[in-house]
This record gives structure tokens, C-alpha cells and sequence, in this order.
């Protein structure tokens, strides 16, 4: 498979608690900081939110992708990445995924069908599937 496009993103610092991220070409700067929920200070983004974030707007494009292929149109599309981040007894770390994924002018088999067409071309989906539990919610709306 050639190279389409390569990302180029250098992270400096404390990493995800207070570190600098910067893309190559500028287009991303942000600092990282630990959610307060992990009893980190928050107030900045974290990985899990720009995982979240990169894998929502490629599974997007794959529904509609997939949804041209088809010679659908939907009115609307809109999905949700939730990326949550876990832990085990012995201190590992792990990922789960659920993405919700709404299409408007479509009825509720399509939208099962676009979703689960999505899941199987969108490169996020690709990388991940069979490492972490990923669950696809698509519903008509």
C-alpha cells in the first residue's frame, strides 16, 4: 500500500500530563493535561480526546464514502467518539471505543448498513479492530 499522507506531530515535556504538542505544519498546538476526573489539574486536551477526535472525523468520512458507493444521499451526518480510557488490577492501561453515529434521510437498516461499512474501511477502525472492544451505534434520525 503506498503512502498517501504522513502526519508529523512532536510532543514535548511531561507527555499527556502537561506536555506540548505541535504538528509539523503548525496546524495543531495545544498543551496536554490529565483530565480532572483522573485527578489530573484538566483544562487542556488529552490523548483520548484527540484520538477521539482524529478516529470521529475519519469514521465520518468513511460513512459517507461508503454512502456514495451506494448512491445514497443522507440530509445529515453526525457522529460521537467516545474513547475511554481504562485500567487493570496490575496497572495496564487499555482502550474502549463507542461511536454513535446519526444520518438523517436515511431509514434504519441504511443507517445499520453505512455504519457497519464505515467500521470496515475507515483506517481508524482498521487499526484498532480486534486490539480493543469498539461498538458502532448507527441510527436513522
Amino acid at each position: 500500500m503506498a503512502a498517501s499522507y504522513t502526519a508529523v506531530v512532536g510532543v514535548t515535556g511531561e507527555g499527556r500530563n502537561g506536555g506540548q504538542v505541535r504538528s509539523g505544519d503548525g496546524a495543531l498546538e495545544t498543551t496536554l493535561s490529565i483530565p480532572k476526573e483522573l485527578g489530573g489539574a484538566g483544562g487542556a486536551t488529552n490523548p483520548e480526546q484527540l484520538f477521539a477526535a482524529g478516529w470521529g472525523a475519519c469514521f465520518l468520512g468513511a460513512v459517507r464514502r461508503a454512502a456514495a458507493a451506494r448512491k445514497v444521499r443522507p440530509t445529515s451526518t453526525a457522529v460521537t467518539a467516545q474513547v475511554t480510557l481504562a485500567h487493570g488490577d496490575e496497572g495496564e492501561f487499555g482502550l474502549a471505543a463507542v461511536l454513535d453515529l446519526e444520518l438523517g434521510g436515511v431509514d434504519q437498516d441504511t443507517a445499520a448498513e453505512l455504519g457497519a461499512a464505515a467500521h470496515r474501511i475507515c483506517p481508524y477502525s482498521k487499526a484498532t479492530r480486534g486490539n480493543i472492544p469498539v461498538t458502532v451505534k448507527a441510527v436513522a434520525v
